[in-house]
């Protein structure tokens, strides 16, 4: 049966072609390919079988680019989301000693959470009720949790029983790619050189191979079984009252960073009319909230869109073919888990360095006039790194919000969105 693609993607009307739907969906994959190598790294530290959760990332980004593109007709690339990936392995897992089990059952929750909010008229009463200063507030403070994750596993900060944190040794052969990596990766980027990211990453770890810091474990392989993690959520055991902050955490953060992101993406791609309404942007917010809850079967933390799909709506992408094409050439990722096995940890703190940044861009669009909103969007950034928990920072901020603007005789303004949340919130600190 022949495909009609240009029935199914409306390549003409689009002003597009499949070669150039093709040189897209390339382009944004060089640029996202890094999760590949970072997510399995990060996530096997709860406990996960590495190989696994390789197999996993592949194919849950995969799947999830290809409904996209298939479904919502978007030039989107989907992976599991950097930063709640550190808060599944460091926070849920690593502080408060839940399994890896119920930290997924958590994550579906929050996906079937996202997934009601997608398709009723909750998703937009939730995004008008949080003032926009604590909405930026969350992606900010999840990037400097990033970065912080990154300094710490290239040795660029380390502990000090006197300081608490000091400057690592570089000296040391492993900081000193780990600063190379980082360096590399901006001066890439910086001259717009596609795939800056993943360039990095893997100079990085050829440097270390030609040195002999690592050993070369072959290219192309059998994939691992993905068995370990294939359907292990517990879903019961993450039905419990202490879970409730988690699984909001997991949901809200998801929730603003998807939303920002296409539209972010559709105004690239000239997919908003001249109202602002973005075509098609229901389908593409069930496209994502629905990979984060399939997600969850292969081990993963919440799926999201990236951001690097800009890079192939510049590239010419304006159809979901491109995601398509994304999501063909993770599954082809799939056999390359030797290379992936043999990055090491330096190698891709470089990366997460730099996307930490990047997620700091966002406070550029912070109302630094208004004090009542401004200082608990501060306390969110700051604290959510301070405390190595996005839950607790948020709850942090939620908290120092209501008490500013009952304090200053604004309690009017408080929106019932924001009420709930901050009850949520606290919750978890009188009672959990």
């Amino acid at each position: 049966m022949k495909i009609n693609l240009e029935q199914i993607f409306k390549l003409q009307h689009n002003n597009t072609t499949i070669k150039k739907e093709f040189l897209a969906g390339f382009t944004t994959f060089i640029t996202m390919a890094y999760i590949i190598f970072v997510n399995p790294q990060m996530m096997s530290q709860s406990g996960m079988d590495e190989g696994a959760i390789f197999v996993g990332t592949c194919l849950a980004a995969a799947l999830a680019c290809i409904v996209m593109g298939l479904y919502a007709n978007w030039p989107v690339g989907l992976a599991p989301g950097m930063g709640l990936n550190a808060f599944f392995t460091y926070t849920v897992v690593g502080q408060m000693g839940y399994t890896w089990e119920i930290a997924l059952g958590a994550v579906f929750l929050a996906g079937v959470l996202f997934f009601i909010m997608s398709i009723t008229k909750i998703r937009r009463w939730m995004i008008d009720s949080i003032p926009l200063n604590l909405r930026i507030a969350m992606g900010s403070g999840v990037g400097l949790f990033i970065g912080f994750i990154g300094l710490k596993s290239g040795g660029i900060i380390v502990s000090n029983d006197a300081t608490f944190l000091s400057l690592g040794d570089f000296k040391n052969y492993e900081t000193l790619l780990a600063s190379f990596g980082f360096i590399l990766i901006s001066i890439l980027a910086i001259r717009k050189i596609p795939g800056a990211i993943i360039i990095g990453v893997l100079g990085t770890t050829l440097i270390a191979l030609v040195f002999g810091l690592i050993q070369f474990e072959g290219l192309v392989a059998y994939p691992p079984e993905l068995a370990p993690t294939l359907m292990k959520l517990d879903i019961l055991g993450a039905l419990d009252l202490a879970m409730i902050s988690i699984i909001m955490s997991f949901l809200f953060v998801n929730l603003f960073d998807t939303t920002g992101t296409l539209l972010g993406v559709a105004t690239r791609a000239k997919l908003v009319d001249d109202y602002g309404n973005a075509h098609n942007l229901d389908k593409a917010l069930k496209a994502d909230s629905g990979s984060s809850i399939f997600g969850t079967f292969f081990g993963c933390s919440p799926v999201t869109s990236y951001v690097e799909s800009s890079a192939g709506v510049e590239a010419g992408g304006r159809t979901g073919l491109t995601a398509v094409f994304v999501g063909i050439f993770f599954i082809i990722a799939i056999f390359f888990s030797p290379l992936a096995a043999m990055v090491p940890a330096y190698a891709t703190s470089g990366a997460l360095i730099y996307v930490s940044i990047l997620m700091l861009g966002g406070m550029e669009k912070l109302n630094w006039s208004k004090t009542t909103d401004l200082l608990p969007a501060l306390i969110i950034i700051v604290m959510i790194p301070l405390t190595f928990s996005i839950a607790d920072g948020i709850a942090l901020g939620f908290l120092s919000y209501i008490a500013l603007k009952v304090g200053t005789g604004e309690i009017n303004k408080i929106s019932s969105g924001a009420w709930f949340l901050t009850l949520i919130f606290l919750s978890k600190f009188i009672f959990l």
